[in-house]
């Protein structure tokens, strides 16, 4: 996996992007430090109406729940090193949010709710599952996470979300 994760990202970090682009996806990916679950409220809202916002919010609860509690027993058991750690020439170019890299906290925890949200308002639910792998594939780019990072960031999303419905359907229904 090691190999991988370091072809993968020597690769990617190889093909830069314009000085305008580049100024973009930098602000695209803070949008995954929760700017963007406002934007989310809001749409939900006003397409959806406020019933399936508050089922939205409801079912969103446990698996918050457990996408943290997962996020942080992995996070501080593995306490893998970011690149930019590990590697002299690599600087951090997006600010990251704790200490460790895997799992993928961007792509967790934000693909957990994705999920959620696409089982609710799959109309606007594609994007929040398309919008966490993208984050995760940019903070590569940037430096701060190894590509099996991002890749168990997805799978423990999509199990976050899997026990979040379960304990949903057991205490809240």
């Amino acid at each position: 996996m090691r190999d991988l994760d370091l072809r993968f990202f020597h690769f990617w970090r190889r093909h830069s992007f314009s000085a305008k682009t580049d100024k973009f996806l930098r602000f695209y990916t803070r949008l995954g430090d929760g700017y963007v679950w406002v934007l989310v409220i809001v749409f939900l809202y006003l397409f959806y109406g406020k019933e399936a916002l508050f089922l939205t919010i409801e079912r969103v609860i446990p698996v918050v729940l457990v996408s943290l509690a997962l996020y942080w027993i992995i996070k501080l058991s593995v306490r893998r090193k970011r690149p930019f750690d590990l590697l002299k020439s690599v600087n951090a170019e997006v600010p990251p949010l704790d200490k460790y890299s895997f799992p993928s906290g961007h792509t967790m925890n934000n693909l957990a709710v994705g999920f959620t949200v696409f089982a609710d308002a799959p109309g606007i639910g594609w994007i929040m599952i398309f919008m966490p792998l993208t984050w995760g594939l940019l903070r590569v780019y940037y430096g701060v996470h190894w590509l099996s990072d991002v890749i168990g960031g997805v799978c423990l999303g999509f199990l976050s979300f899997w026990l979040g419905q379960i304990i949903f359907s057991l205490f809240w229904q």
